[in-house]
């Protein structure tokens, strides 16, 4: 009778520690991080500002979800996209709140050019962090991908608003695939 309480224990503890916690506010940090980046006055400061953003986004709520994360971001590094979507797979299963699981997994599908995936996830990041500038570039870039130039055009120009210093920034400078493009009437 013993061992069935210390089982029945072990279970409720084991599904207790499978439920990811909700992912920590940043929206202060990151309200001042943007902030600085409209304030850079150079390619470097700017660099420095988005890679600090980079470290707040990449930050899971938990162990188990960190350590998801980085192995699928390693894994997508030596270019093993299947192993890399793997990982997200399960990140975005075990945190579905956590809007980098959803980024994460977008970039993959854009690697293996699955655009409509990947814009399907980048939504769904930008629900959870609608001010996600990874998540709004990466937008961009997929409808690019699928010939949506003024949604991508709508979609940098606000990315651009928040960090002017995107290496995307390019899209629409001069002659830039998207410098003369209008973007449509309605906020995306």
């Amino acid at each position: 009778m013993r061992g069935v309480s210390i089982l029945a224990a072990l279970l409720m503890a084991a599904r207790a520690s499978a439920e990811c916690p909700p992912a920590p506010d940043h929206a202060a940090a990151l309200g001042d991080l943007f902030d600085a980046a409209r304030a850079a006055e150079s390619e470097a400061e700017g660099r420095a500002i988005s890679n600090r953003m980079w470290e707040i986004w990449t930050e899971a709520p938990d162990e188990p979800a960190q350590a998801i994360l980085d192995r699928g971001m390693a894994r997508r590094d030596v270019h093993d996209l299947l192993g890399a979507r793997q990982a997200f797979d399960r990140l975005v299963d075990y945190c579905p709140d956590y809007a980098e699981g959803y980024n994460q997994r977008a970039f993959v599908h854009y690697l293996t050019g699955d655009f409509t995936s990947a814009l399907n996830d980048l939504d769904r990041a930008l629900e959870r962090a609608p001010d996600h500038v990874g998540a709004l570039s990466g937008r961009a870039l997929s409808l690019y991908a699928l010939g949506r130039r003024p949604e991508a055009r709508a979609a940098l120009d606000r990315a651009l608003a928040l960090n002017p210093w995107l290496p995307e920034r390019g899209l629409v400078g001069p002659g830039g695939p998207l410098a003369d493009v209008e973007p449509p009437g309605e906020d995306l």
